[in-house]
């Protein structure tokens, strides 16, 4: 969406009151207050007019002077060096004053980034319910950490072993059964299911009673799944190589021999 507008300055008064409001709003880079006077005027020489007395008389600070302000605040308010250089970058201020800000102030506040990742997180968590441990991790990076500034923080943590995965988070939440009955449906065999179950952390201890159960009920037919996979693929049978692929497709598939050779034995009827 454009957005509106601004009425034009007609003389450099204009253009030192536009200044001047913006910059009691909050502190604004020299780009970026460039940039908002470039919408008030067209006249070159009124802004650097404008800018130069504002830095001169301190109303706008230079941007070496405004990384410091900033770093400060942010460290204070526990953020990251990473963070700090990405927001900096994207408010105007070049590398170099960015690393020379960054330096000072670590060095006048003698800044450990490990401690700090750790206060941040035991004052952010006394739990990590509701959470998952990417997301943490996530959420630490955007803050401006770095992986070994985490992971110290998380090992000083009093409830790190309570902070789990995706993964381990959506299997303690799986029904065994249902999950079954998922991948049955998808047409894979039994040896399959079980590698895949395995795979995404879900409680299998009682894999084969559940399966029983299923079996017994209908919910679940190998025999006929296995039929079904085979009859999707164009395998001519008569042909030895291609009954060798066909089977071992299904073995992959996770079916039995029996169940292979059963299917196998209908398609050439």
């Amino acid at each position: 969406m454009q957005r509106p507008s601004l009425q034009q300055a007609k003389s450099i008064d204009n253009v030192f009151n536009s200044a001047y409001w913006h910059l009691n709003q909050q502190d604004f880079t020299i780009l970026e207050i460039r940039k908002k006077l470039e919408r008030k005027t067209q006249n070159v020489d009124w802004i650097e007019n404008v800018l130069a007395r504002l830095i001169e008389h301190n109303y706008l600070k230079s941007d070496l002077e405004f990384a410091i302000r900033y770093c400060e605040s942010a460290f204070n308010n526990e953020t990251g060096k990473g963070a700090i250089v990405q927001k900096l970058k994207k408010r105007g201020i070049s590398s170099q004053n960015i690393d020379t800000a960054i330096a000072q102030v670590i060095k006048q506040n003698s800044i450990d980034f490990y401690e700090m990742a750790s206060s941040r997180l035991q004052s952010r968590y006394s739990n990590f319910e509701g959470i998952s441990k990417e997301k943490l991790y996530a959420q630490m990076t955007v803050r401006g950490f770095s992986r070994a500034q985490i992971d110290y923080a998380l090992s000083q943590h009093p409830a790190q072993d309570s902070l789990r995965s995706k993964v381990v988070i959506k299997a303690e939440k799986a029904e065994l059964s249902n999950e079954i009955i998922k991948l049955h449906r998808k047409g894979k065999g039994k040896t399959l299911i079980l590698r895949e179950l395995k795979q995404r952390l879900i409680d299998v201890s009682k894999f084969d009673e559940t399966l029983y159960q299923l079996e017994l009920v209908g919910d679940i037919d190998f025999y006929k799944n296995c039929k079904e996979q085979l009859g999707k693929k164009q395998f001519n049978l008569s042909n030895y190589k291609e009954k060798s692929k066909a089977y071992a497709y299904l073995s992959l598939k996770g079916f039995s021999s029996d169940e292979i050779k059963e299917a196998m034995s209908s398609d050439a009827d």
